[in-house]
């Protein structure tokens, strides 16, 4: 018969090894700066006074304070945005540098041959923060009342029409690429030197068609200078409650904003991710934010991490034909 060993006892210098590493390890705990503990800086890869500067100086006031460390907001544009997505990609991955995106973190990678870094691999998500819906107007000259009067104009007749945008590769250019996409359309393209100086033109009678930030048109729409077909969103817009929706008006697929989103270089620890996404979440859902992003014409909104990486990559795939078929090229 085996007796069970009897379990000893550990001798008195292992136990004191013991305790002084599980005080030692307690200390360097402590001894830890908890995040943040100095200024945050935010990068804005837009010139200032346009609409990703205004999103992202208002979300930016309340997350410092939430944060109780300033944001300084550093402004590199340049190469459509991906210069300072770029600076961003490449920085510390420590939580204190922190990028605003619009829609070129989706859709740089397919309009750009060569880019110094990788968007969806070298910048993590944070969280979504916002959105400025769009609609699309034509000059009153062209006798479409709606969506589907307007597709049946083009498809009669191929190369008639022609539409405005800010500049190639904005989504003032991508929105009616997308429509010729899905309706097999033949529409010219017509790029300004920016949205403004395309709405100018399309009052003017210099083109027929514009897909626009919707605040930035209201004015413009009100005094009959130009007229709104449907505002491509999910629900109507506020200050024009009489013009449809893409998909009331029998285009569901037909629905493209200019989305904001922060993101941080890639291999931030996941605990700031997640207050970074925690604090920006009250950020956008404060009751006094609700009337300044009106004011801005900005839809707040959230997410979590995951979910906003997985939006930026369904709008990279939606995309991806409309800007191959379409030959667009950021070189």
């Amino acid at each position: 018969m085996q007796h069970a060993r009897s379990k000893r006892p550990a001798p008195p210098a292992l136990l004191s090894m013991a305790v002084a590493a599980s005080l030692s390890l307690a200390a360097a705990a402590q001894a830890q700066p908890q995040y943040p503990n100095r200024p945050i800086r935010m990068i804005s890869p837009f010139p200032p006074g346009g609409p990703t500067d205004l999103v992202g100086r208002l979300v930016s006031a309340r997350l410092a304070e939430n944060l109780g460390q300033p944001l300084v907001i550093e402004s590199r544009p340049g190469a459509s945005g991906n210069v300072g997505l770029e600076l961003a990609a490449r920085a510390a991955p420590d939580g204190y540098t922190i990028v605003l995106s619009s829609p070129v973190i989706a859709l740089s990678p397919l309009m750009y041959t060569k880019l110094n870094y990788d968007p969806q691999k070298d910048l993590a998500p944070i969280a979504l923060v916002g959105a400025v819906r769009n609609v699309l107007v034509v000059h009153p000259s062209v006798p479409a009342k709606n969506l589907k009067d307007l597709v049946q104009i083009a498809r009669k007749s191929p190369g008639r029409l022609n539409y405005g945008s800010g500049g190639v590769g904005t989504t003032t250019h991508l929105a009616p690429e997308l429509l010729k996409s899905l309706e097999k359309l033949d529409i010219v393209h017509v790029p300004y030197k920016g949205s403004g100086v395309a709405l100018g033109a399309l009052v003017g009678g210099e083109v027929d068609m514009l897909v626009v930030a919707a605040p930035a048109a209201v004015q413009q729409i009100n005094a009959g200078r130009v007229r709104a077909l449907a505002v491509l969103m999910p629900e109507r817009f506020a200050d024009l409650p009489n013009v449809p929706t893409s998909k009331e008006s029998g285009f569901p697929n037909f629905e493209i904003s200019v989305w904001y989103g922060m993101l941080a270089p890639t291999g931030t620890p996941r605990e700031i991710i997640n207050r970074l996404n925690a604090e920006l979440a009250k950020s956008v859902a404060a009751p006094d934010m609700k009337p300044k992003f009106a004011s801005a014409g900005v839809e707040p909104l959230t997410s979590t991490p995951e979910e906003f990486g997985a939006f930026i990559r369904s709008e990279a795939a939606r995309f991806a034909r409309v800007i191959r078929d379409a030959g667009i090229k950021g070189d």
